[in-house]
């Protein structure tokens, strides 16, 4: 094995343990020495990689809300029309949180709390821009309801957080079904 893959291993185990950690005790809670313990790293190891325990959770906040945008915009194409591209990204985005738990469930603590910086947090969101792109266009085109992008996802793409917290407790079961109906909710919360 060499260097570069050693290297990428300890930083993939850094950024696994802190979400997991984080997910589990919160932000305040996950001292840097729990996280180096959990990633099998020496506590020295992790200022490798990272400054601090902050630049290291904006970091992991990036590198997981990359791969939940790759996700949702996959197959998606800004020449579908404008509802057969929101609900092409909104099953993707379903699908990624229900695929990958540990990791949407990191994204809505960083999204609902103070813990990741206010310009990575921003720097997140610019990976959101094709969707940006298309309500701008579905509002042009007098498809979607003329308000700000918050409140398009307030409630349109939030409440998939809302589902998948649920099914995590037990108290809900997402069936092929409850998605589709989830995504009919999500869509008429929107148009016009």
């Amino acid at each position: 094995m060499n260097i570069t893959s050693k290297s990428e291993i300890k930083r993939k185990a850094l950024i696994d343990a802190t979400i997991e950690l984080v997910n589990n005790n919160g932000f305040h809670a996950t001292p840097m020495s729990k996280i180096a313990k959990m990633a099998g790293v020496s506590a020295g190891t992790i200022y490798l990689y990272f400054e601090n325990k902050q630049d290291l959770v904006d970091q992991v906040y990036l590198e997981v809300k990359a791969a939940f945008t790759s996700y949702a915009f996959r197959n998606y194409n800004e020449e579908m029309s404008v509802e057969k591209g929101f609900e092409t990204i909104w099953k993707n985005i379903a699908e990624f949180k229900l695929k990958e738990v540990e990791e949407a469930y990191f994204l809505s603590q960083c999204d609902n709390t103070p813990i990741v910086d206010e310009p990575v947090r921003q720097q997140g969101l610019k990976h959101l821009q094709p969707l940006l792109d298309l309500w701008e266009k579905g509002q042009q085109q007098g498809i979607i309801k003329k308000v700000s992008p918050y409140s398009l996802y307030a409630f349109s793409i939030y409440p998939i957080a809302f589902l998948m917290n649920m099914q995590q407790r037990g108290v809900y079961q997402l069936t092929p079904e409850h998605i589709e109906e989830a995504y009919e909710m999500a869509w008429h919360s929107i148009k016009n």
